[in-house]
């Protein structure tokens, strides 16, 4: 018969678990850091390893996810470029006064010195006739052409700017202007560039758009992926769960794998795009030719690339992670009792 201690209890039971955990000695902050580096360590390597070992089933992953990390890095370019070109016409407010054919350099004087001093201009110039042959000559590249003409067909032009910022306060400028008789055409700059803006900001927010229905089509790729590698791998999570292993340490090698999917999904998209300014660096250079290489084709530069690699791996990270936990919740509820 077991003798009972001064406290009242049994020496042959065992020790409370309490206890124990009293007992243990805390690791030190150094080897926990050492310890941590090295699970990471190897489960990014198992990932890796696991990858290889499924070469053609990872290519097309990978592909799969490229081709949809593509898309909006193409639309992304085109619109950056876009926005290049246009420069600052969006923010321009001139009006461009084309006075009528019978009205001489001394008329087109005065009338400019008559909106000249009207409170909501803040300055007029004067392009006389030869002035705009010589620019439409520079500039069209039909100078040949226009040396047939027996006389300057092109009228005296003013070109207005308004000391009222806002095109939505142009309204009283252009109505005098448009009732004088000597005015011919009245250009206002600052409509077409408004609706170039309203063009631009549709295609960016269809852009916004595209990028977030393709980074879900993304995130259910990877997951889908890392799923499948779940089904293929639950006996042996079902063995690490038994003998005490936690969740962030089962869920660490799909996180790693997702985030390769990701990366290298990234890194395709960049080869994509890199491949499509390629093919038409020829063409482009014919056009922008035409405009005395006044523009530039813009790519993607170092900064952007780090954003789409880091955007990859992340995306690849948060789809494996979803995955992995909504696994390891079903499989507790399980065999937790009910």
């Amino acid at each position: 018969m077991a003798k009972p201690d001064r406290n009242g209890g049994n020496r042959l039971r065992p020790a409370p678990a309490a206890n124990v955990s009293v007992r243990r000695a805390r690791r030190p902050f150094g080897a926990r850091l050492s310890g941590w580096r090295q699970a990471h360590r190897d489960a990014s390597a198992a990932s890796i390893q696991r990858l290889g070992a499924r070469p053609w089933a990872s290519l097309v992953t990978v592909l799969v996810i490229g081709i949809a990390l593509a898309l909006p890095l193409l639309f992304h370019v085109i619109l950056d470029n876009a926005r290049q070109w246009s420069g600052g016409l969006r923010d321009a407010r001139d009006i461009t006064v084309f006075l009528a054919v019978e009205v001489d350099a001394a008329g087109a004087a005065a009338f400019a010195g008559e909106l000249g001093s009207r409170a909501d201009v803040e300055k007029v110039s004067v392009r006389t006739p030869a002035q705009g042959l010589a620019e439409f000559r520079q500039l069209s590249g039909f100078s040949e052409a226009l040396d047939v003409l027996q006389h300057n067909p092109l009228p005296s032009v003013l070109v207005l700017t308004p000391a009222i910022p806002s095109a939505d306060g142009h309204a009283a400028l252009l109505g005098a202007v448009r009732s004088d008789a000597r005015t011919g055409m009245v250009q206002h700059d600052a409509a077409w560039r408004k609706r170039l803006s309203a063009l631009l900001g549709f295609g960016e927010r269809a852009m916004l758009a595209l990028m977030a229905l393709l980074a879900v089509a993304t995130l259910l790729i990877i997951g889908n992926t890392v799923r499948m590698d779940i089904q293929g791998r639950a006996e042996e999570i079902a063995v690490l769960q038994l003998i005490g292993a936690s969740d962030a340490f089962v869920r660490r090698p799909f996180l790693y794998s997702g985030a390769a999917y990701g990366l290298l999904g990234g890194a395709l998209a960049l080869l994509a795009v890199g491949i499509v300014e390629w093919s038409v660096a020829a063409p482009a250079d014919v056009l922008l030719e035409s405009y005395r290489h006044r523009f530039g084709i813009r790519g993607f530069g170092l900064r952007e690339a780090s954003v789409v690699l880091a955007g990859g791996a992340l995306l690849g990270w948060l789809g494996a992670w979803l995955v992995s936990t909504g696994h390891l919740r079903a499989g507790r509820r399980g065999v937790e009792p009910a």
